[in-house]
């Protein structure tokens, strides 16, 4: 009863999706008297520089028909079916003989080994070769196979450009029933396969209609500032429209109320999009390349708008011990700078708000950028690197509500005058005086809480704040 697993058959330019290859090696087991009880859309790490667009493999839960089967009929439809013509496109698959009758999701009773639960893990989080997965593979008798392409043309270092690079995903994706603990679905509609290329033909009112109906189980479904469309993807591959959700009814149901061209096939995947698998706690100052993270800071200095529209802020660490603690010297603290992109639109306007001396947490990607420091730029790292957070969200922990002004006098309410170096302000006509600047209230447009991007700039994997399970109060983008 074999869990079969497939991955990177897919291309940028040529179209396809692993989903849907998934789809027809799950048709021709059916074809051969197996039962699929199961299927996994497992997304990878979203910094990964190789991936196409959402970086997602694929297993099946296999009843009915043994690995070795399963494994000859997975092998050919994707030698059929992936656009191995496409130098970057490597596929893999694995088949793991182990029996799914049971529940795999149960930590303590899996069929999945913790080896394999723990490559799972770190695929959301690090880049992984393919000479461990198959080492690992192999270890534990699963089958595998590389088809097609020998891959590694976009610039993968040696341990990647083999054949079969994706065997790491599909790996992951055995073993991601014992790695993450929460699940989402999707429903998935194709169309016939003759259409790929060509525009979608897809009434958008309907979409929309399908989304208010069934938010907020159903999430992500369109974009309502801009008007787009967002489960109907721009990519040149068979997909119609997927809908995403916690409840796989309301995503079916949400996709039969969505009028267009004719649905080929469809099918409903359990899927760890939406659940923010790929973050982990970290520290402003000790964050890895290339990995997902929630970190604490304080903002350190006022956001500025660059170039293209993106919105820069720089925040230091705000974790005891490190010169941050009790206000410590902004000199003394570990930073990174933070921003939004132009594509994340009105979540610019939220990091705009902020003003120095906020307390916030982050949530995105971490990239260490090398960049050529020029005279007077402040840099991040001695060595001219910079440090920057992607950012996907971010709660306010606790506003700065007041903000320095010269003080007024009690007596007649003029503002008063400097009375010279360290001396404070006095007031001229009255002859009052104030040691130092008074603390004045200032409006805020923010509000204490979570802030995301909008669903058309959203991450497969992160999640929405609709979905709850916030530890502060949220303010959820549709």
């Amino acid at each position: 009863m074999p869990i079969v697993a497939v991955d990177d058959t897919d291309s940028r330019e040529r179209g396809m999706c692993t989903t849907y290859v998934a789809t027809r090696i799950a048709e021709r087991l059916a074809d051969d008297g197996g039962r699929v009880r199961r299927r996994l859309l497992v997304r990878l790490n979203p910094a990964v520089k190789h991936k196409t667009r959402g970086n997602a493999a694929v297993a099946l839960h296999v009843a009915g028909v043994d690995a070795e089967r399963a494994a000859t009929v997975a092998v050919e439809t994707v030698e059929e079916f992936a656009a191995a013509a496409d130098p970057r496109t490597s596929p893999g698959v694995v088949v793991a003989d182990r029996d799914v009758d049971g529940d795999p999701f149960d930590p303590t009773g899996s069929p999945i080994p913790d080896e394999i639960s723990g490559f799972a893990r770190r695929a959301l989080r690090e880049r992984l070769s393919v000479g461990e997965a198959v080492e690992l593979a192999e270890e534990h008798g699963f089958r595998h196979a590389a088809v097609g392409s020998a891959g590694g043309a976009d610039g993968a270092d040696d341990a990647d450009a083999v054949a079969g690079r994706g065997r790491i995903g599909a790996l992951a994706a055995v073993g991601a029933p014992a790695a993450f603990d929460d699940w989402t679905f999707e429903r998935i509609s194709y169309r016939e396969l003759d259409r790929c290329g060509t525009p979608r033909d897809i009434d958008a009112e309907s979409v929309f209609a399908a989304a208010d109906e069934g938010y907020p189980t159903v999430w992500d479904t369109v974009d309502r500032e801009t008007g787009a469309t967002v489960c109907v993807p721009n990519a040149p591959g068979p997909i119609l429209h997927g809908i995403r959700g916690d409840d796989p009814a309301a995503c079916r149901e949400a996709a039969a109320g969505i009028d267009g061209e004719t649905v080929d096939r469809a099918a409903t995947f359990l899927t760890n999009q939406g659940t923010d698998a790929h973050l982990a706690p970290g520290r402003i100052g000790d964050l890895r390349d290339g990995a997902g993270y929630r970190v604490a800071g304080v903002v350190a200095s006022a956001p500025e708008t660059r170039q293209g529209g993106h919105v820069h802020v720089e925040v230091a660490s705000d974790a005891p011990g490190d010169g941050a603690s009790e206000g410590g010297p902004a000199a003394d603290r570990d930073t990174l700078r933070a921003v939004a992109f132009a594509p994340t639109g009105r979540f610019r306007d939220r990091v705009r708000a902020l003003r120095p001396g906020d307390r916030v947490t982050l949530c995105g990607e971490h990239e260490v950028r090398e960049h050529e420091v020029r005279e007077h730029e402040v840099r991040d790292d001695a060595d001219g690197s910079e440090n920057t957070l992607k950012l996907e969200k971010f709660a306010v922990r606790d506003l700065v509500r007041t903000a320095p002004a010269v003080p007024t006098c009690p007596d007649c309410g003029r503002s008063m005058s400097s009375a010279g170096s360290g001396q404070g302000y006095r007031c001229r006509d009255c002859g009052t005086s104030a040691p130092g600047k008074a603390a004045e209230p200032i409006e805020r447009d923010l509000e204490a809480g979570w802030y995301e991007v909008p669903p058309s700039a959203r991450r497969h994997v992160a999640k929405p704040l609709v979905r709850g399970g916030f530890d502060a109060p949220t303010h959820p983008e549709r």
